[in-house]
């Protein structure tokens, strides 16, 4: 992925939430309220246009990135986008106020950091080339800190609304209980097979075997399974994890034993167990014990933090005035959050590469 794309989300810190449903606020009647060159008021705070337009012409950058159409203004994909950046805004207006109110701050200097982290990650400290993304991308230095401040802000609001979740003995210890399946480590032997399309072929092959051919070198030369050929045929079969015929074929076998050609939806096998059953078995609550408390700590302050938001959605819901032509759709023109193609949201989470 070109390193330019893979800095959209870094730079862009859209919040852009495609499919979410519209948020609540004043009516148009409040439209007055609104200041020229602003697009919303949130509480006493303004919105400006300015900043809605910069977030528009960054996102229509994304979609030159990825090589897709910006969809045309006055189109439903236009309204689309437009509505999740104005949500956006608000959102963040809707943050800091209650970030304030959290006492959470972001000093120069915590930004400072931030950013010099992410030069490092991305241009290996070099000014020069992250200056020359800045130009590539239309972005100033100025709107790369107040994006990065405004994802500093998220995180430690995040860490002070969730800083009283807890999870105890018995939470855990009920996970472990409902859940013991996750930790089974089915039955296992280490096994051998040659996979071929017929069974005449399948037979033949049987028989040269049993005849002493090399189960290996007519496995390389025969075998339709390209994960195993290589290997002789070999692999490590786990209970319940193979089509039902080869499973019951496999662990069926004594050790040593060359199995009759065995039909699956793949074709025809040869099997030959080279090892003794693994039993299969089950970790002990203090094996998982801290994976399954840092599992639920992470669930308990997602729920914490989105029962949060909700509330402060529903808190603001009365004190949100929008400009005409940015009020958001009524809530049932949003249900179902139909895909409209546009780029995927970013949140300014760092990038990572996928295999």
């Amino acid at each position: 992925m070109p390193l330019s794309t893979r800095l959209i989300p870094l730079f862009a810190v859209l919040a852009l939430g495609l499919g979410l449903a519209a948020c609540g606020g004043g009516d148009a009647d409040e439209a007055a309220e609104v200041p020229a060159g602003a697009i919303a008021v949130v509480g006493d705070r303004e919105i400006s246009k300015a900043e809605y337009d910069r977030l528009l012409a960054q996102a229509e950058k994304t979609y030159e990135a990825r090589e897709q159409e910006f969809p045309q203004a006055g189109t439903p994909e236009f309204a689309q986008l437009r509505n999740a950046i104005v949500r956006s805004l608000v959102e963040q207006a809707e943050f800091e106020i209650a970030a304030e109110e959290l006492d959470v701050e972001v000093t120069d200097e915590d930004v400072e950091k931030r950013l010099e982290e992410l030069k490092e990650q991305f241009f290996e400290g070099d000014q020069e080339r992250y200056e020359a993304e800045l130009e590539k991308q239309g972005l100033t230095d100025a709107q790369v800190r107040k994006d990065v401040r405004t994802r500093i802000l998220s995180e430690r609001i995040f860490e002070q609304v969730t800083k009283d979740v807890q999870v105890t003995e018995a939470d855990v210890q009920a996970y472990y209980e409902e859940n013991k399946a996750q930790f089974e480590t089915p039955a296992t032997r280490d096994v051998r097979h040659i996979l071929v399309k017929n069974k005449a072929r399948a037979e033949d092959i049987h028989r040269q075997l049993q005849d002493g051919g090399n189960f290996a070198q007519l496995a390389r030369r025969f075998s339709q399974d390209p994960a195993s050929k290589e290997e002789g045929g070999k692999f490590t079969a786990q209970q319940g994890a193979t089509v039902p015929e080869f499973d019951e074929a496999a662990f069926e076998l004594e050790t040593g034993e060359l199995s009759e050609p065995v039909k699956t939806q793949f074709g025809w096998h040869i099997i030959e167990a080279t090892s003794a059953i693994k039993p299969k078995s089950t970790q002990q609550l203090s094996e998982v014990e801290e994976q399954i408390r840092e599992q639920l700590v992470e669930e308990k302050k997602n729920a914490r933090i989105n029962e949060w938001i909700e509330e402060l959605r529903e808190r603001f819901e009365e004190e949100i005035a929008y400009a005409p032509g940015f009020e958001p759709p009524p809530p049932a023109a949003t249900t179902g959050g139909a895909d409209t193609g546009a780029p995927a949201p970013e949140t300014g989470t760092t990038p990572t590469e996928t295999e």
